[in-house]
């Protein structure tokens, strides 16, 4: 028999308010309908970020910046302003620092960026660069506001060179994203009926869950009609990559006016997804007992997620356990759908491993081969092939998480 303690029942009460964690009936994690204009005091902000891409590639970024005035954050109001705003100025951010490439990049964030880019942060509980929760989850829009959520409805509100793959890249992972909302709202669900001792009600969410993921992978197939794998890895991945564990930037970002030393940060990655550390939490993924590294690395990822959700993904894991439950009842049919959502995980990485391959791996090897004929000099060519943006060894990371996903099976 499982007994859970009491927290677990106090945690479980909270998590039955999605809401209060920004948890959205029709979007999960993603920011409903996303502000697409902040008040025209902000225009400065607005008017670069949208025309980054072209100020990048004409070499013009850091002089526009350079004429910005230093405007205060304190006039911006709510959630949905200030996250456009640190969309807005992570997107400049990015776009300054890695203006000349991998080869130059910019070791000073000039105060007009850095001192309301950090107050923004700090209201938000973000850190001062471009996360995943700022170019997936808050940058997008629809094109026909009473159309469908569908790649051929929507754009986004910033983006970076690349034209249509680097659009692509934020509007499939958006995708990825939506498609596993009824699984997370299931997840309140599970959590009551542990506490009630309820098989059925935990085996029916849990194929829910299962279903969730693999709508998951579903979306991200769609990479491939969207994304094209050499323009990923010579030109947007640059605009991705952060500036902790980096050879180009060893010593990290000066924040001008806020920091007298430098600061590291990492870049935005797939390792930020609430989605997916959500799901690790529910179904008891052992990163922390099978790669040492890989757990370390997760738990730092959370401090780049929108506070609501860190609180979200720590209220789950303090409540019962889903794992220990299975286990205990001794049910066959509530372990065989136990297991059908940790190999649905094991799939999505899997495959995530395969896209990787396909876009970071393959293209690394034949720009050295292009390095050796003298080729191989666009922007994102000083990048390491090695490193994820968010400053991983990623393909041993992703590899690393995947099979403890895989242990996860219970027998």
């Amino acid at each position: 028999r499982y007994i859970p303690g009491m927290e677990s029942r106090a945690h479980s009460e909270r998590l039955q308010h999605l809401e209060e964690f920004h948890v959205s009936e029709e979007c999960g994690f993603v920011l409903p309908d996303p502000l697409a204009q902040l008040p025209d005091y902000y225009a400065p902000w607005t008017n670069v970020a949208a025309n980054l891409p072209h100020l990048v590639e004409t070499q013009q970024l850091r002089g526009e910046v350079a004429k910005m005035p230093l405007l205060s954050a304190r006039h911006l109001r709510g959630h949905r302003q200030l996250r456009l705003a640190h969309l807005a100025l992570g997107v400049i951010t990015m776009g300054y620092v890695w203006q000349g490439g991998g080869r130059q990049p910019a070791k000073i964030l000039p105060r007009v960026l850095a001192v309301p880019f950090c107050a923004v942060s700090a209201r938000l509980g973000l850190p001062p660069i471009l996360v995943y929760a700022d170019c997936v989850l808050a940058n997008w829009k629809k094109r026909d506001p009473r159309g469908l959520t569908v790649y051929q409805n929507l754009d986004t509100l910033f983006s970076f060179p690349g034209g249509d793959s680097s659009k692509g890249f934020f509007l499939v992972s958006l995708l990825v994203e939506v498609a596993p909302t009824p699984g997370l709202q299931a997840i309140p669900t599970i959590v009551k009926a542990v506490l009630r001792q309820d098989l059925c009600s935990v085996h029916t969410a849990l194929q829910d869950v299962a279903l969730a993921i693999c709508r998951m992978q579903e979306a991200f197939t769609l990479i491939h009609e969207h994304v094209d794998p050499g323009l990923f890895f010579r030109t947007l991945r640059i605009y991705l990559a952060g500036w902790k564990d980096s050879s180009l930037m060893p010593e990290g970002l000066v924040y001008e006016g806020v920091w007298e030393a430098p600061r590291q940060f990492s870049g935005g990655s797939a390792a930020q997804s609430s989605t997916l550390q959500c799901f690790d939490i529910l179904l008891g993924i052992p990163h922390s007992t099978a790669q040492g590294f890989s757990a370390e690395y997760l738990r730092r990822m959370r401090d780049y997620m929108p506070a609501a959700h860190r609180a979200f993904i720590q209220t789950l894991a303090s409540g019962p356990s889903l794992r220990q439950f299975a286990l205990v009842t001794g049910n066959a049919g509530l372990r065989a759908a136990f297991n059908q959502c940790v190999a649905a995980l094991a799939a999505l990485r899997s495959y995530h491993i395969q896209v990787v391959t396909k876009y970071i791996t393959i293209p690394a090897g034949r720009c050295r081969a292009e390095q050796q004929l003298g080729g191989c000099v666009q922007e994102g060519a000083s990048v390491r092939s090695d490193m994820g943006t968010g400053g991983t060894d990623f393909m041993r990371f992703l590899k690393a998480i995947r099979d403890s996903t895989h242990t996860a099976q219970l027998t």
